[in-house]
């Protein structure tokens, strides 16, 4: 299965109808948009929206079930309408702003660390007991994996209708070939076993231009297309392997960062560098 980026004009959106509203849509302008989708900024009325489009639902269907998750600590924006539109799948969603954190400076983005942990606080606390299993979610927000041990372990395989399908054989011809690869893949397995089985919600992917930030605030946390359950480290993870290689994050020790925060607060978490280190070699 093959996913292509929609490509479509702002004068094509022009002609776009909500059916949760008659009156027309103004101020139309293109947004930077995923990787897997377009998205355009609208305004109707005296609102502001955001309007996406893809090949695939799916993203969007679990965008909507994460909708449920959105509180004062962790602002989601609500989306208004999913639908079929340009040979492909549309989500309508309130608009937020703010500026992305992946366009602060480093001194504004040093300003936000204790907004975004308690962010990520608010994405741990998140009642997720209606919902079951591990795992990144299906499209009806229940999780694709039995165990949190067995997704982890499930970063080597190369499923064919996902997204990425084909990065096993690109790995293996490419300059660096996929020794790197096995060797980590051979210290996770080695390490996954002392593992907890501990479930939380993960948004699992908050840098790549999904949280906006205004006044050193979190203001709106969005695309739940990764959207994980398992151990809340992982979102952690995602900084802490990141952070010497994205600038936006670049020079802050985010585990240290963590752990300040979390014995602020009085979390305890058993074995946390072990955790920790399983969750970076996967996102590795």
């Amino acid at each position: 299965m093959s996913f292509e980026k929609m490509n479509l004009t702002v004068e094509q959106i022009s002609g776009f109808q909500p059916k949760y509203s008659q009156s027309q849509i103004t101020d139309i302008s293109a947004l930077s948009g995923g990787e897997w989708s377009q998205a355009f900024a609208f305004r109707q009325g005296d609102k502001d929206y955001v309007l996406r489009l893809s090949e695939s639902q799916d993203d969007f269907l679990i965008d909507r079930f994460a909708n449920q998750f959105s509180s004062d600590g962790l602002p989601i924006p609500k989306i208004v309408e999913l639908g079929a539109a340009f040979d492909g799948y549309y989500a309508v969603s309130e608009r937020a702003h703010g500026i992305m954190i992946d366009d602060l400076d480093k001194d504004s983005m040093k300003r936000i660390i204790p907004s975004l942990f308690a962010t990520l606080d608010a994405i741990r606390e998140a009642d997720i007991s209606a919902t079951k299993d591990f795992g990144m979610l299906d499209v009806n927000g229940n999780g694709t994996a039995k165990s949190w041990k067995q997704f982890l372990l499930d970063v080597s395989a190369d499923v064919p209708n996902r997204k990425i399908h084909g990065w096993r054989a690109g790995l293996k011809t490419s300059p660096l070939g996929d020794g790197p690869f096995n060797q980590a893949y051979a210290k996770l397995v080695e390490l996954v076993h002392d593992v907890p089985e501990v479930r939380f919600l993960i948004h699992n992917d908050l840098t790549h231009f999904n949280v906006l930030t205004n006044n050193d605030k979190i203001t709106a946390v969005f695309d739940w297309a990764n959207a994980t359950y398992g151990d809340f480290l992982y979102d952690l993870a995602n900084l802490t392997f990141w952070g010497p290689l994205y600038e936006p994050i670049k020079g802050i020790d985010w585990a240290t960062e963590a752990k300040s925060h979390y014995q602020k607060i009085g979390l305890e978490i058993p074995a946390f560098e072990k955790r920790l280190q399983c969750c970076m070699i996967r996102t590795g």
